[in-house]
Protein backbone atom coordinates (compact mmCIF):
# COMPACT_ATOMS: atom_id res chain seq x y z
CA UNK A 1 0.00 0.00 0.00
CA UNK A 2 1.48 3.42 -1.11
CA UNK A 3 2.34 5.21 1.91
CA UNK A 4 0.05 8.15 0.95
CA UNK A 5 -2.90 6.03 1.03
CA UNK A 6 -2.03 4.80 4.32
CA UNK A 7 -1.53 8.23 5.61
CA UNK A 8 -4.93 9.39 4.53
CA UNK A 9 -6.94 5.25 6.31
CA UNK A 10 -5.32 6.83 9.16
CA UNK A 11 -6.06 10.02 9.44
CA UNK A 12 -9.43 9.07 8.62
CA UNK A 13 -10.09 6.19 11.30
CA UNK A 14 -8.96 8.73 13.75
CA UNK A 15 -11.63 11.01 12.62
CA UNK A 16 -13.98 8.45 12.76
CA UNK A 17 -12.93 7.59 16.23
CA UNK A 18 -13.21 11.19 17.62
CA UNK A 19 -16.42 11.68 16.11
CA UNK A 20 -17.77 8.65 17.53
CA UNK A 21 -16.05 10.05 21.28
CA UNK A 22 -18.11 13.39 20.14
CA UNK A 23 -20.98 11.53 19.69
CA UNK A 24 -20.70 9.25 22.77
CA UNK A 25 -20.17 12.72 25.26
CA UNK A 26 -23.28 14.33 23.70
CA UNK A 27 -25.68 11.30 24.50
CA UNK A 28 -24.03 11.31 28.05
CA UNK A 29 -24.69 14.85 28.70
CA UNK A 30 -28.29 14.29 27.36
CA UNK A 31 -28.86 11.32 29.55
CA UNK A 32 -27.07 13.53 32.75
CA UNK A 33 -29.36 16.07 32.37
CA UNK A 34 -32.84 13.70 32.12
CA UNK A 35 -31.47 12.24 34.98
CA UNK A 36 -31.10 15.75 37.05
CA UNK A 37 -34.68 15.94 36.27
CA UNK A 38 -35.78 13.09 37.56
CA UNK A 39 -34.12 13.64 40.81
CA UNK A 40 -35.45 17.43 40.78
CA UNK A 41 -38.64 16.65 40.26
CA UNK A 42 -38.13 13.50 43.29
CA UNK A 43 -36.74 16.06 45.39
CA UNK A 44 -40.09 18.17 45.43
CA UNK A 45 -38.71 20.88 43.14
CA UNK A 46 -40.67 21.86 39.33
CA UNK A 47 -38.57 22.13 36.82
CA UNK A 48 -39.20 23.88 33.19
CA UNK A 49 -41.05 20.87 31.38
CA UNK A 50 -38.49 20.08 28.22
CA UNK A 51 -39.85 21.52 25.20
CA UNK A 52 -39.98 19.48 21.63
CA UNK A 53 -42.30 19.24 18.63
CA UNK A 54 -43.23 16.15 17.35
CA UNK A 55 -45.26 14.96 14.62
CA UNK A 56 -49.25 14.05 15.32
CA UNK A 57 -49.78 10.13 14.74
CA UNK A 58 -52.65 11.00 13.11
CA UNK A 59 -50.94 13.11 10.45
CA UNK A 60 -52.55 16.51 11.16
CA UNK A 61 -49.54 18.54 11.28
CA UNK A 62 -47.38 18.71 14.80
CA UNK A 63 -47.67 19.31 18.58
CA UNK A 64 -45.34 21.76 20.90
CA UNK A 65 -45.35 21.25 23.63
CA UNK A 66 -45.00 24.95 24.43
CA UNK A 67 -48.27 25.11 22.68
CA UNK A 68 -50.00 23.52 25.50
CA UNK A 69 -48.86 26.40 28.36
CA UNK A 70 -52.11 27.29 29.99
CA UNK A 71 -52.90 23.86 30.51
CA UNK A 72 -52.28 21.02 32.79
CA UNK A 73 -50.46 17.99 30.83
CA UNK A 74 -50.76 14.75 31.37
CA UNK A 75 -47.73 13.44 29.57
CA UNK A 76 -47.02 9.64 28.76
CA UNK A 77 -44.20 8.15 27.19
CA UNK A 78 -45.07 4.95 25.47
CA UNK A 79 -44.77 2.58 22.60
CA UNK A 80 -46.73 -0.10 20.80
CA UNK A 81 -44.77 -3.44 22.54
CA UNK A 82 -44.77 -2.40 26.04
CA UNK A 83 -46.69 -4.28 27.87
CA UNK A 84 -47.67 -1.95 30.65
CA UNK A 85 -48.41 0.72 28.18
CA UNK A 86 -51.18 -1.11 26.77
CA UNK A 87 -52.63 -1.57 30.45
CA UNK A 88 -53.14 1.65 31.34
CA UNK A 89 -53.60 3.61 27.46
CA UNK A 90 -57.62 3.22 28.76
CA UNK A 91 -56.98 5.03 31.92
CA UNK A 92 -55.98 7.83 30.07
CA UNK A 93 -58.42 7.60 27.73
CA UNK A 94 -60.88 7.85 30.15
CA UNK A 95 -58.77 10.98 31.77
CA UNK A 96 -59.11 12.53 28.74
CA UNK A 97 -62.80 11.96 28.34
CA UNK A 98 -63.25 13.13 31.74
CA UNK A 99 -61.14 16.07 31.47
CA UNK A 100 -60.83 17.38 27.72
CA UNK A 101 -63.02 20.59 28.82
CA UNK A 102 -61.25 21.65 31.82
CA UNK A 103 -58.14 22.81 30.55
CA UNK A 104 -55.99 19.09 31.18
CA UNK A 105 -54.76 17.91 28.26
CA UNK A 106 -53.14 14.15 27.92
CA UNK A 107 -50.64 13.75 25.12
CA UNK A 108 -49.16 10.32 24.27
CA UNK A 109 -45.03 10.08 22.91
CA UNK A 110 -44.74 7.27 21.18
CA UNK A 111 -40.63 6.48 20.95
CA UNK A 112 -39.00 3.47 20.07
CA UNK A 113 -41.28 2.84 17.96
CA UNK A 114 -42.57 2.34 14.02
CA UNK A 115 -45.08 4.55 13.09
CA UNK A 116 -47.44 1.94 11.68
CA UNK A 117 -47.26 -0.15 14.36
CA UNK A 118 -47.93 3.06 16.75
CA UNK A 119 -50.88 3.64 14.58
CA UNK A 120 -52.18 0.19 15.17
CA UNK A 121 -51.89 0.28 18.89
CA UNK A 122 -53.76 4.19 18.96
CA UNK A 123 -56.55 2.31 16.56
CA UNK A 124 -56.92 -0.43 18.63
CA UNK A 125 -57.54 0.81 22.26
CA UNK A 126 -59.67 3.82 20.77
CA UNK A 127 -57.75 6.33 21.73
CA UNK A 128 -58.99 10.02 20.64
CA UNK A 129 -56.13 12.32 22.70
CA UNK A 130 -53.31 13.57 21.22
CA UNK A 131 -50.36 11.04 20.34
CA UNK A 132 -47.25 12.29 18.68
CA UNK A 133 -44.61 10.14 17.02
CA UNK A 134 -40.46 10.09 18.20
CA UNK A 135 -39.53 7.09 16.47
CA UNK A 136 -35.88 7.53 17.30
CA UNK A 137 -36.58 8.41 20.96
CA UNK A 138 -34.83 11.93 20.70
CA UNK A 139 -36.64 13.35 23.57
CA UNK A 140 -36.27 10.46 26.15
CA UNK A 141 -32.39 11.63 27.13
CA UNK A 142 -33.77 15.04 27.93
CA UNK A 143 -36.49 14.24 29.91
CA UNK A 144 -34.35 11.42 31.81
CA UNK A 145 -36.78 8.38 30.88
CA UNK A 146 -35.36 5.10 31.20
CA UNK A 147 -37.82 2.62 30.19
CA UNK A 148 -41.51 2.58 29.11
CA UNK A 149 -44.23 3.86 30.68
CA UNK A 150 -43.28 7.06 31.97
CA UNK A 151 -45.45 9.47 32.79
CA UNK A 152 -44.96 13.04 33.71
CA UNK A 153 -47.41 15.68 35.18
CA UNK A 154 -47.21 19.60 34.43
CA UNK A 155 -48.53 22.16 35.64
CA UNK A 156 -50.18 25.22 33.36
CA UNK A 157 -47.00 26.86 33.56
CA UNK A 158 -45.37 24.40 32.01
CA UNK A 159 -43.46 23.38 35.42
CA UNK A 160 -43.09 19.51 36.48
CA UNK A 161 -45.23 18.70 39.13
CA UNK A 162 -45.10 14.87 39.00
CA UNK A 163 -43.27 12.04 37.93
CA UNK A 164 -44.29 8.25 37.56
CA UNK A 165 -41.79 5.62 36.28
CA UNK A 166 -43.93 2.61 35.44
CA UNK A 167 -47.48 2.30 34.41
CA UNK A 168 -49.59 4.20 37.06
CA UNK A 169 -52.96 3.57 37.92
CA UNK A 170 -56.47 5.69 38.40
CA UNK A 171 -55.43 6.67 41.64
CA UNK A 172 -52.14 8.02 40.54
CA UNK A 173 -53.04 8.93 37.29
CA UNK A 174 -56.19 11.36 39.36
CA UNK A 175 -53.39 12.65 42.06
CA UNK A 176 -51.58 13.87 39.20
CA UNK A 177 -53.80 15.80 37.30
CA UNK A 178 -55.04 17.28 40.87
CA UNK A 179 -51.48 18.26 41.11
CA UNK A 180 -50.93 19.52 37.90
CA UNK A 181 -54.16 21.45 38.31
CA UNK A 182 -52.89 22.98 41.49
CA UNK A 183 -56.24 21.58 43.46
Amino acid sequence: MPRRAKLVLQISAVAVVAFLVALLGWKVMQENEGRGLVAAVRDGETPEAPGFVLGRLDGEGSISLASLRGNAVVLNFWASWCLPCKDEAPLFQEAWERYRGRDVVVLGVDAQDFSSDAKRFVARYGLTYPNVHDGEGSTLGRWGNTGFPETWFIDREGKIVEHIAGPVDAEQLEAGIQEALGT
